[in-house]
């Protein structure tokens, strides 16, 4: 691409501006700042949607996971050319593209480790800035039948209900349950917490006939398994 630092994107070359680059090349040619620009629409007096969104890339060390823990407010106050509408469709963009790792595909995967767990859970719950806690809903066969929030709290921890996981466990007819949630502050070790809610959660469902087989910590870019550990 030539280098446009003193053009208005409506003045480059009509391939290189992303729009148009989109409809005439597809969505694969377009860089992640590209992609970024034709969501706010254009950037300020200054600089380019394009530059701009370089600059908020770059801040976030080009990585989209970051992105995704940004807020409205953060949008706004950090760069200029940003008003509430652009954070807005910033942080809309990227809840929709979390949301679509929410959608069951037409096969059940089935769970033969830990690292199945965390390939479901961590696009979900890796780079939220608050804890939330699931439910992996299993058939026999240890197919996914379901997974559920339970419950969502804060930076600092989230509170469950075991009645309503059993609850939800018998209604679907699991054969057996594994729990999840994630740590926004990128520590994967367990807390005393965490470790009392698993055992009391093992042992309500003991009882019940389903039993906990797992529970997953994730982080951004790691997990801990209780029962890699010998925990559970």
């Amino acid at each position: 691409m030539e280098t446009y630092q003193h053009l208005s994107i409506k003045e480059w070359a009509i391939e290189d501006r992303p729009r148009e680059k989109l409809i005439y090349k597809g969505l694969p040619s377009l860089s992640d700042a590209e992609l970024l620009a034709i969501l706010i629409g254009s950037g300020s007096a200054k600089e380019s949607a394009v530059e701009l969104s370089k600059k908020i890339l770059r801040d976030c060390q080009n990585n989209l996971n970051v992105l995704g823990k940004k807020t409205v407010t953060d949008l706004k106050a950090n760069y200029h050319g940003i008003g509430e509408a652009k954070a807005i469709s910033i942080v809309a963009s990227l809840e929709l593209g979390r949301r679509r790792k929410l959608q069951d595909g037409e096969e059940r995967p089935k769970i033969t480790c830990s690292k199945d767990v965390c390939a479901i859970f961590q696009p979900i719950l890796g780079d939220l800035p608050h804890e939330e806690f699931w439910v992996l809903l299993l058939n026999r066969s240890n197919k996914v039948i379901a997974k559920n929030k339970v419950s969502q709290g804060g930076i600092a921890g989230t509170v469950i209900d075991v009645r309503l996981i059993l609850k939800s466990a018998i209604e679907h007819l699991a054969s057996s349950i594994i729990l999840c949630h994630n740590h926004p502050s990128g520590n994967k070790q367990p807390s005393d917490a965490d470790t009392n809610i698993t055992k009391k959660m093992s042992e309500a469902a003991r009882i019940m006939d389903v039993p906990v087989l797992d529970h997953i910590i994730v982080t951004d870019n790691a997990f801990y398994s209780y029962a890699d550990e010998g925990m559970i």
